[in-house]
């Protein structure tokens, strides 16, 4: 048996040190071939079962349809290697340089590939179920549509590799460097991707389903309408992840760190939310139903510093499904471009004094009518920006006369000293901005002033828990065709405040 293998390599070399390079078909079964130098050989369909080519030198050789089931691999260089279709089940490619090589739809059933280099490979279709890829580098690989099914990436490092569409259903992750990985609508159910670095990866429409992601990092990771029911992202780090409309019901997000995510859209049906940190994270647009939330973590740096606690799933429920507050100035006229220019230029002055109203507002522009809406997340800047969004108006004075005399009322309502100091102190920081903002804000010509800023406006509160309260309404708003001294606004007191005021969703 030795003469014959002894025999076969003897051939084998002495036809490509004379030039040959086409072995298409050969039958090199159970032969060995370790350290020979094979390098752009040509071994279409070529058979090569259960030999040993360890060390070899196989770079840039054509193997596609070659039969290397049980094929001992460990350390050979296939860099820039076609093996597409190849068989390489059950195969020993550990450490081996396949660096650049295509293996389209090839089937590596429990072959293992462990530390192999396999950057810029190309394993598209490629089936590698229960493949062991422990510690291997795919930076950059293509395995779109590839069948990873329960196969083994411990420690692997992949780096803005392909994984679009891909099955990974079981598959082992942990603690892998996978930071910048497309796994767009990959099939991700039970994976395990504790400690995973996914930082800014691309997993929209992922299936997630019962995955364990914790301690995860996740950061500007894209989760949108990725499916995470039954997820666990105990303690994962989902800072500036985007999580729009994702589904996330049974999910477990005990002390996960959420910090300016957005996840808009997003079902939280039955999730776990305890400790969960949730500064700058939008509180509306989310289900938010039967979830578990004993408290949250608000401080900027989710240190603990701010923490809201709810005393029932009543309470938790509706802090998480908040309405934003609006401030709501209607005014009877038409916005013109010129107009527009000059609202725009001023409520940016404006901001700029008061951050809160950085958000453009959204300007609805009907038959006869101009609403301007301002969004708040928090309901304590309804009336400073109020006091604040009317300046470019002719009603800018009478409006702000009535918001002062809410503000004083404010003081001897039966409401919680803290939230008073609260409201009234946020007032006062636009009150006391006043005439530095006027003297920024930019002049309307005659024209404007009589299209738009000199018309008729009311103005409306609404607040989170959707009770509104009208500060300002001119006498001819709505009304056409001249003067109407007859309707005079009434300023809202007493228990209308209160009631308004009571509504407000308040953070500790």
């Amino acid at each position: 048996m030795e003469a014959e293998e002894l025999l076969k390599r003897f051939e084998l070399v002495k036809r490509y040190t004379e030039g040959d390079r086409d072995f298409t078909g050969i039958n090199l079964n159970e032969a060995n071939l370790s350290r020979i130098n094979l390098s752009q050989t040509i071994l279409k369909g070529a058979s090569l079962f259960v030999t040993n080519i360890s060390g070899a030198n196989l770079s840039e050789s054509d193997l596609s349809e070659a039969n290397l089931n049980v094929a001992r691999l460990s350390s050979t260089n296939l860099a820039r290697a076609i093996l597409n279709g190849a068989s390489l089940n059950v195969a020993n490619l550990v450490r081996a340089d396949l660096t650049e090589a295509q293996l389209i739809g090839a089937s590596l059933i429990r072959g293992e590939l462990i530390r192999s280099e396999l950057s810029k490979t190309n394993f598209s279709g490629a089936n590698l179920t229960e493949a062991d890829l422990r510690e291997v580098k795919l930076t950059e690989a293509n395995l779109s549509g590839a069948n990873l099914s329960g196969a083994n990436l411990r420690g692997a490092s992949a780096k803005e590799a392909n994984f679009a569409e891909a099955n990974l259903h079981g598959a082992d992750l942990t603690k892998a460097e996978l930071n910048g990985v497309n796994f767009s609508n990959a099939d991700m159910r039970q994976a395990n991707l504790q400690q995973v670095n996914l930082s800014g990866a691309d997993l929209s429409g992922a299936n997630l389903k019962w995955a364990d992601l914790s301690g995860a990092n996740l950061t500007g990771a894209d989760l949108s309408d990725a499916k995470l029911s039954g997820a666990n992202l105990n303690g994962a780090e989902l800072r500036n992840a985007n999580l729009a409309n994702a589904s996330l019901v049974h999910a477990d997000l005990t002390e996960t760190i959420l910090i300016n995510a957005d996840w808009v859209g997003a079902d939280l049906t039955g999730a776990t939310l305890t400790g969960a940190k949730l500064y700058l994270v939008p509180r509306f647009g989310i289900t938010a139903d039967e979830i578990t939330c004993e408290w949250v973590d608000l401080s900027p740096s989710g240190d603990r510093t701010q923490i809201q606690q709810f005393n029932s799933p009543a309470e938790s429920r509706k802090f998480l499904n908040h309405t934003p507050g609006l401030v709501r100035i209607m005014v009877d006229a038409l916005l013109d471009q010129s107009a527009n220019r000059t609202l725009a230029t001023a409520y940016y002055e404006i901001a700029q004094h008061y951050p809160a109203m950085s958000c453009p507002p959204n300007i609805d522009i009907g038959y006869r009518r101009t609403t301007i809406t301002l969004r708040f997340d928090s309901d304590e800047h309804l009336l400073p920006a109020a006091f604040l969004a009317i300046l470019p108006f002719n009603d800018a004075l009478q409006t702000q006369k009535n918001i002062v005399v809410i503000g004083k009322t404010i003081q001897g309502q039966d409401l919680e000293q803290k939230r008073i100091v609260k409201l009234c102190k946020a007032l006062n920081v636009a009150i006391n901005n006043l005439n530095e903002v006027k003297q920024l804000l930019p002049a309307p010509n005659t024209e404007q002033k009589t299209k738009f800023f000199q018309s008729p406006t009311q103005t409306i509160l609404i607040s989170s828990g959707q009770q509104s309260l009208t500060v300002h309404s001119q006498s001819n708003f709505g009304k056409r065709g001249g003067n109407n001294q007859d309707s005079k606004f009434s300023l809202p007191i007493g228990q209308k405040v209160v009631d308004f005021l009571t509504s407000f969703d308040y953070v500790d």
